[in-house]
Parts: C-alpha cells; sequence; structure tokens
C-alpha cells in the first residue's frame, strides 16, 4: 500500500493503482475498512496471475482476452501488469498487435469505461484545462494520436485511442517506465469515415476532419500545455497520415523532447534487422540495396535512418539515399513524376516509370525488399522467386500491420525461396517447416524493441531531445543481443520472451549516448545499467 493514500472502503478497492484485491492482507483489510468487502482468504499475487492464465484459456478469442486484460488493468494495474510481464510473448499480440485493430475497430462498440484524456478539437481554447483534470502531476511520456491513419486500418477516429493505451502498457511492461508517468491521448478533430459517422454509438465529434491552419493550430495548443504542465515530458506521435505526420515531426523535433514511432521506431526496427540480417549473409551495411513497397512516412523513416547509418561505412548522404528505391500505388518513385511530396523527393530515382513491383525488382536488383504498403500479398511468389534469382540470401521485410495487411507470410517467403529468405515481418508468424525437414523461426520486427526502451532511457536521463543517432544506438543495441543459434534458426531480432532485459539493455546503450551528448537533466551515474534497472517499474504490491 502507498503510506500516503488515504482512500478506504470502496473507493480503495476501486482504485487500480492501489487496488490488491485478494491479495490484501487481514490486517489491511482492517486498517482500511474493507473486513467484510472481500471474501475471507487471502491470495498472492502469483496465485492472481495463475487465475488470470486460467480464465483467459477458457474465452474463445484474443478480443476476448484483450478487453478481460483491460478490465483487468482498470481493476488492478499490478496484477495487469505482473500477468504480461509472466509471459510477453503470449501476451503482447493480445494487448497489441494484431489484436488492438480488431478492438480500434470495435472500439465504440466494446466501450468500457474511461481511460486516456480525449480532447476534442470543439475545446480548442481551453486544451490545458482539459489536460489539468488529469489525475497525475508528473507526466513523463504522452503518446497521442489523431485517429487517421490506425495500423493498416484507416480513420478510426476516436477509436484510435486503443493504440496509445498499447503502446503505454508496452512502455512498462516491456522496459519498465512507471505506469503512473504515462497519458495516453486522443486529438478528435473529426473522422472522414462515413460509417462511423452513421454509427449511433460512435463516441467521437460527429464532422469530417478539421484541416489546415485550424488543425496545425489546434495540435500546437496542445504541445504548449504539454510543456507547461509536465514539463519533462516526452510526446510521442502516433498513426497520423503521413501529410501530417511529417511536417509535425519536423516542427517540433528540435524544440522539445518528442519522436514518431512510425518513422523513427520503424526505422529503428527495420534496421537492427538488417544488422541482424548481415550477420547471416555476412556482407556489409554500404553494400546494400534496398526497395521499399510504400511510399509513405514510414518507407521514407525508415529509408533515411539506414542512409544516416550507411554514412558511418564511409558512403556520403547523398551516395547512401541513392541506395533506395520506393514503389507506391502509382509505381517506382522516380524524378520525372509530378505528385512527390517533399520527404520522397530525396529518394526519387532516374529511372525510367516501372508500374510493375517485381519489374522494378528485376531492374533495381535490391538486396532487400521492405514492404510498408498495408496492402497484402503484394510479395507474390513471382516477387520471391525474383529477389532470390538476384540474392543468395534476400532480405525479405514485410513490415505492414496487423497480419491481414501483410505483404506475405513467412510460409510464403521461406517456400519461394527454397529456404533462403532472411525474413522478418511486422506481425508474429508461427515457425516454418518445410518439406525438406528445415525449420525456420521467423522474427518480428516489432517496433515493440524499440519505443519502450526509447522510453526507459528518456525517464531515466529526462532527456532534452530525441535524436536520429539515438536511434541507430538503439537499433545496434538491438541487434547484438541476437545469439548465433538464433541465427542458425533465421530468427534475427532477440526472442520477445526476454524482451524485458533486451529493453534495459537497450535503454543503457541509449542512455550512454544521452549522456555522452549532454542530452540529459540528471548528473551521470557511474553504472548506467544498474542505474536504469533500479529505475524500472516491478510489479510487486506495496506494503
Amino acid at each position: 500500500m502507498n503510506p500516503q493514500s488515504t482512500l478506504t472502503g470502496y473507493e480503495l478497492l476501486r482504485s487500480p493503482q492501489l487496488n490488491k484485491g485478494m491479495a490484501f492482507t487481514q490486517a489491511e483489510r482492517l486498517a482500511h475498512h474493507i473486513e467484510g468487502l472481500l471474501p475471507p482468504c487471502v491470495r498472492t499475487l502469483e496465485l492472481q496471475v495463475a487465475r488470470v492464465h486460467s480464465e483467459l484459456s477458457h474465452l474463445d478469442n484474443d478480443l476476448q482476452r484483450y478487453l478481460y486484460l483491460s478490465d483487468l488493468q482498470s481493476r488492478n494495474e499490478t496484477a495487469f501488469y505482473a500477468t504480461i510481464m509472466s509471459d510477453p510473448s503470449r501476451f503482447m499480440p493480445i494487448v497489441y498487435t494484431p489484436t488492438v485493430g480488431e478492438a480500434c475497430q470495435k472500439f465504440d462498440h466494446v466501450y468500457r469505461g474511461a481511460r486516456g484524456m480525449y480532447l476534442p478539437i470543439s475545446a480548442r481554447g481551453r486544451v490545458k484545462e482539459l489536460l489539468q483534470n488529469w489525475p497525475e502531476d508528473d507526466v513523463r511520456f504522452i503518446v497521442v494520436t489523431d485517429g487517421e491513419r490506425i495500423l493498416g486500418l484507416g480513420d478510426l477516429g476516436v477509436g484510435g485511442m486503443g493504440i496509445p493505451m498499447g503502446k503505454l502498457s508496452l512502455y512498462t511492461a516491456c522496459a519498465g517506465v512507471p505506469p503512473q508517468f504515462c497519458m495516453p491521448v486522443v486529438l478528435d478533430v473529426g473522422t472522414n469515415n462515413h460509417e462511423l459517422l452513421e454509427d449511433p454509438l460512435y463516441l467521437g465529434l460527429r464532422h469530417e476532419r478539421v484541416r489546415g491552419d485550424d488543425y496545425y493550430a489546434f495540435v500546437n495548443e496542445f504541445v504548449e500545455s504539454v510543456q507547461a504542465l509536465f514539463p519533462k515530458c516526452c510526446i510521442q506521435w502516433e498513426d497520423f497520415a503521413n501529410f501530417n505526420a511529417v511536417p509535425l515531426l519536423n516542427r517540433y523535433k528540435d524544440k522539445l523532447c518528442t519522436y514518431n514511432d512510425d518513422i523513427q521506431g520503424t526505422a529503428a526496427v527495420a534496421l537492427a534487422g538488417i544488422f541482424g540480417a548481415l550477420r547471416i549473409s555476412g556482407q556489409k551495411l554500404a553494400e546494400q540495396r534496398f526497395l521499399f513497397l510504400g511510399g509513405g512516412s514510414a518507407a521514407t523513416g525508415i529509408a533515411e535512418l539506414i542512409s544516416e547509418a550507411m554514412t558511418l561505412e564511409g558512403l556520403t548522404i547523398d551516395q547512401a539515399r541513392a541506395r533506395h528505391a520506393l514503389f507506391d500505388v502509382h509505381g517506382l518513385i522516380e524524378k520525372s513524376r509530378s505528385d512527390l511530396a517533399d520527404f520522397q523527393k530525396p529518394f526519387a530515382v532516374d529511372h525510367a516509370p516501372l508500374n510493375s513491383f517485381v519489374e522494378a525488382v528485376k531492374a533495381l536488383r535490391p538486396t532487400g525488399i521492405i514492404g510498408v504498403s498495408t496492402v497484402p500479398k503484394l510479395f507474390n511468389q513471382q516477387v520471391i522467386e525474383a529477389m532470390s534469382e538476384i540474392n543468395e540470401r534476400p532480405i525479405i521485410f514485410p513490415y505492414s500491420n496487423p497480419t491481414s495487411r501483410s505483404e506475405c507470410t513467412a510460409e510464403e517467403a521461406y517456400s519461394w525461396s527454397n529456404g533462403n529468405a532472411i525474413f522478418a515481418s511486422g506481425s508474429p508468424f508461427p515457425p516454418v517447416t518445410l518439406h525438406d525437414g528445415r525449420t525456420f523461426v521467423p522474427g518480428q520486427g516489432n517496433n515493440v524493441y524499440i519505443f519502450p526502451a526509447m522510453g526507459m532511457a528518456v525517464y531515466a536521463t529526462e532527456a532534452k531531445r530525441v535524436t536520429e543517432e539515438m536511434f541507430i544506438v538503439a537499433a545496434k543495441a538491438v541487434a547484438e543481443q541476437v545469439t548465433d543459434e538464433s541465427l542458425e534458426t533465421g530468427l534475427i531480432y532477440p526472442p520477445q520472451a526476454k524482451i524485458f532485459d533486451a529493453s534495459l539493455h537497450v535503454a543503457a546503450r541509449v542512455a550512454e549516448h544521452i549522456f555522452e551528448k549532454n542530452l540529459a537533466r540528471v548528473p551521470r551515474p557511474d553504472d548506467i545499467e544498474s542505474y536504469i534497472r533500479e529505475r524500472a517499474y516491478k510489479p510487486v504490491y506495496s506494503t
């Protein structure tokens, strides 16, 4: 129990931060006036977690399990995190991708109760006042979305709240960021999803999205209000449409502690996968050529971070960028096109137009293809076979989420490449056994390897900024933890079952960089890794 708490009776049992449920001792029940409000037996946290495991096993599908765990989080935060952290590889796909996508789509129909902060544009001029309603005075992390581009599912309006809630749960479960410092936020500026606007159960503003100066003024009011109320807060932008995501990141990245996980986190986890892949192929980063399926901010963000990493091997930034090409719905992004956004232009190639992705593979001869299109099955058999003809060990990364949007499955990539593909995907796939008996363990290029660790590093150091270099450091720290035994099975990421230790290792590496660059607000400790571990949240009941 928190000795500062004055809650008693039902108020105590309804506080997710302080509630222990059946783990309250007899002495605590007497002291806090909850005798008789619970069955008489006392149960340990370990027994509570075992009971949760049992209940979940009897539910029919992962959406039901997601909702059960959400309810548990609202009742007993410690038991929720103890459950997630007891088996992270099992529970991450439930509390986040791919299940969170379905939960966001059905958000208005399965809404249970208040969690997170909803800031409607109708409250413009009063955003700071609304933020002051949050129950915590010290917020260190905000994950914010406007719900326009949720995973690969599109505009879900306020239903996008499932993403910030899920991300922040993983900040805690995967890297130990204390949950009391986290705030999920939706900026409700309307929705262009007419099915939602016509749904009587839709919970958001019932008008089309506000654009232009009014939109940016509202976002700026949010940012300024956060800085005024929570000066140590890091803002993570999540699932904004490309035409807003890039300008917002560029506007704020040099002014406050902020980053965009879709752009920079995705880039870092892709770079980590490439570092792992190169340990299998034995090649150098500067020798690689990548073709992206998708031309949005995720693709350009990955391409830019790889380019910056290539400069560390001697290339100029222009030489490095020239080793990447993008392919979108209109074909190859090449210099004669007149429809390119500014953020795409550095990667426009000097090449004749191409409207077939497999033809682009044959013409540009990439060593790796990276899918961030959110369009399924575009890495078809012809594409995989073409990559296999060009490369002894082709890199195949279908990163689109959720699983239904993946550009190909693990089985397809391994089968069509005769087991030669170096594979990682955005969504999880089970191990694959080929007809010759070889078994491969596909890696999941999940941002969970990056953003929780980044959050822990920022929290522990009270960093003033998040820089591109920090993501390169994080990518290397992820890759260096992959064992030779894992690489032999094709696994190029650390096992998710050990995500907590992996994240703390990454956080320590990033924190070391933060101290070296004088971006920390706290003194440098003698032992950074121990310093990080001491500050990590542990799901135990206080006494």
